[in-house]
């Protein structure tokens, strides 16, 4: 049998040196965390925390009409998208089905960068590249390229310690220099905190990353996969491979603010029209249980007056709630919140309700 090797990321060394605890994920080989879910997570919410990032995918798409072919290809109108700002918008099969779910940056009129996921940047590229025409260009610029995500409150503070100005705003981009380091940063992040993503030369990673954390000083905690994941599920920010499939559209995640069914033509675009029509017949929704229970998992089922209605998507204990949280996709006729549902957690049934998104909210 073969052994599959596991990418590493440019700033693997400095994971390693710092403690931190490894984990597979999406074919990479990355930190799981540092000092403890409680304790990271708990960073990112009071102060700020830094994670490596630079398993995300970078797409470069470029050339005449680079910007009016991309936007028949995803499901927001970059036609909205100013120069210098973000968007977040989806890739579709041609049944309406999720890809990848993308942020996108405008660098210039035709020149914009993709921000694709781990596991999906590289088919990402090989569907553009297959629709692609002779006058744009798609360019993977993922294996020369390190990235982080600095999130938390006093994110801003630590930015302008760093580069002495102030961290850009939210959905803005530019480019800054940190001793010399050319630093592309973005007000973007996975978290529902402030903070802002930084993209750079691989070659350079570790010092840019020494940097931030000799900057940091003790307002900035190195945190791993494990409390990603829960400061997202608090916030409702859907994973692709979980909550994100191609069997499910946007319309039915919740995200159909991101389909702009009224800009023209794109891929998957008479699907979503269809099943806007006829009525979405499955919704995700975020809940949370009821009294004491162990954390809900992905694939648990759920059940509704004794009938199995879907399964999880994403399931954990939440640090701030202190109780297990989740997203499901259930049918539309009970996707309200105030639903109360039983969850299946290890052959036993447990009580949970169908909450509003977000589940968590700065107080």
């Amino acid at each position: 049998m073969t052994e599959t090797l596991l990418r590493e990321s440019p700033l693997a060394g400095c994971h390693q040196a710092g403690g931190a605890r490894f984990t597979q994920f999406a074919g990479w080989n990355m930190p799981l965390l540092y000092k403890g879910i409680l304790t990271e997570h708990q960073a990112v919410r009071e102060r700020a925390g830094v994670f490596d990032i630079s398993h995300m995918g970078e797409i470069r798409v470029q050339g005449s009409g680079a910007s009016d072919w991309l936007n028949t290809q995803v499901t927001n109108d970059l036609n909205r998208l100013k120069p210098q700002r973000a968007q977040y918008s989806l890739l579709l099969n041609e049944n309406g089905g999720v890809i990848d779910d993308l942020m996108i940056y405008r660098l210039d009129a035709d020149v914009l960068l993709i921000i694709a996921n781990a596991s999906r940047y590289e088919r990402v590229a090989e569907i553009l590249r297959s629709r692609v025409p002779d006058s744009v260009e798609i360019i993977d610029e993922s294996d020369s390229t390190a990235a982080l995500a600095l999130q938390g409150p006093l994110a801003g503070t630590i930015f302008q310690r760093a580069f002495g100005q102030p961290m850009v705003d939210r959905n803005t981009i530019a480019d800054f220099s940190l001793d010399g380091i050319p630093v592309f940063v973005a007000g973007t992040g996975y978290t529902g905190e402030p903070g802002c993503e930084w993209f750079f030369p691989a070659g350079q990673a570790a010092d840019v990353w020494n940097k931030l954390i000799a900057t940091g000083s003790d307002d900035l905690q190195p945190c791993g996969l494990a409390s990603r994941d829960s400061l997202r599920l608090e916030v409702c920010f859907p994973l692709n491979g979980q909550d994100l499939d191609e069997d499910h559209t946007p319309l039915e995640a919740g995200l159909g603010i991101f389909a702009k069914l009224d800009k023209g033509d794109f891929v998957g675009r008479e699907a979503l029209a269809t099943q806007k029509a006829a009525g979405v017949p499955r919704k995700l929704v975020a809940f949370a249980m009821e009294g004491k229970s162990p954390p809900p998992r992905s694939h648990c089922r759920v059940f509704h007056q004794g009938e199995v209605v879907g399964e999880v998507t994403s399931g954990a204990q939440s640090p701030s709630l202190q109780k297990g949280v989740g997203m499901a996709y259930v049918p539309t006729a009970i996707a309200q919140p105030d639903t109360t549902i039983d969850i299946e957690i290890r052959t036993q049934g447990f009580p949970a309700r169908i909450q509003s998104k977000p589940l968590y909210r700065k107080s």
